[in-house]
């Protein structure tokens, strides 16, 4: 029953934020709307699951300062916590296959994700450099899962490379954050969803001035690392 719940919010909460947001973004190119639309989204969403979040380490960060957040990927619950938790202007890096999704991705482009073909790794370097010009033109932060698709056992899989290559082109500072809890909310193929607590870890932010593109093995491992920590660090 609550999974029907969840569907049903689902649909209603998307067609009624995308479509108001794309209304609302010919006045406000910059998607700060949709931005807060995505975050109240995540938290209706979260409410139907009957899923409670709190989030840890926010103290490290700087409101006016923008990053890249980069964490674990387990469960489709992934995102609503992040976007539910986060309150900085948030977007993501996602598939190239969302884009063209009625009402949802026009709402994604709108709020100006950033769009990548996995499946061709040239074009997938160009978006990220794209993503970079972009990033300085209207400046937002970012949401990676470097894992590029679900953990299937809940360990935390090595990281691509790629999409951290984005934090050394842009110069934002990179910041670790674990995700736990979600893959016992929703696993993957089940029809079912049980109603535990989650939490978002916030790490402290990596500095990527300075860097460049023969830092990327380092940048990545160093990441890696701090989200098994901060993963490590959940008793749930």
């Amino acid at each position: 029953m609550r999974t029907v719940w969840l569907v049903i919010n689902l649909i209603v909460w998307t067609v009624v934020f995308g479509s108001l947001g794309l209304i609302l973004s010919i006045f406000e190119w910059r998607g700060k709307i949709l931005g807060k639309f995505a975050q109240i989204w995540s938290k209706l969403l979260l409410w139907a699951a009957g899923v409670k979040y709190t989030v840890h380490g926010y103290e490290n960060l700087d409101a006016k300062q923008n990053y890249i957040f980069v964490g674990n990927h387990e469960s489709a619950f992934d995102i609503p916590l992040a976007f539910a938790g986060i309150k900085h202007h948030l977007v993501s890096i996602s598939k190239i296959e969302l884009k063209w999704v009625p009402i949802m991705g026009w709402a994604m482009q709108a709020a100006q994700h950033i769009f990548v073909d996995r499946k061709n790794h040239t074009q997938a370097l160009e978006s990220l450099d794209k993503a970079a010009l972009s990033l300085r033109k209207n400046p937002r932060s970012i949401l990676l899962f470097p894992e590029g698709t679900r953990s299937k056992d809940g360990k935390i899989h090595p990281f691509k490379k790629g999409g951290l290559l984005l934090g050394i082109k842009s110069k934002l500072p990179i910041v670790p954050m674990a995700l736990c809890g979600t893959g016992s909310v929703a696993i993957k193929g089940e029809w079912k969803l049980k109603a535990n607590k989650i939490e978002l870890r916030l790490g402290k932010p990596i500095k990527t001035e300075g860097m460049d593109y023969k830092d990327r093995n380092e940048l990545t491992d160093l990441v890696y690392q701090e989200v098994i920590r901060l993963r490590n660090e959940y008793s749930g």
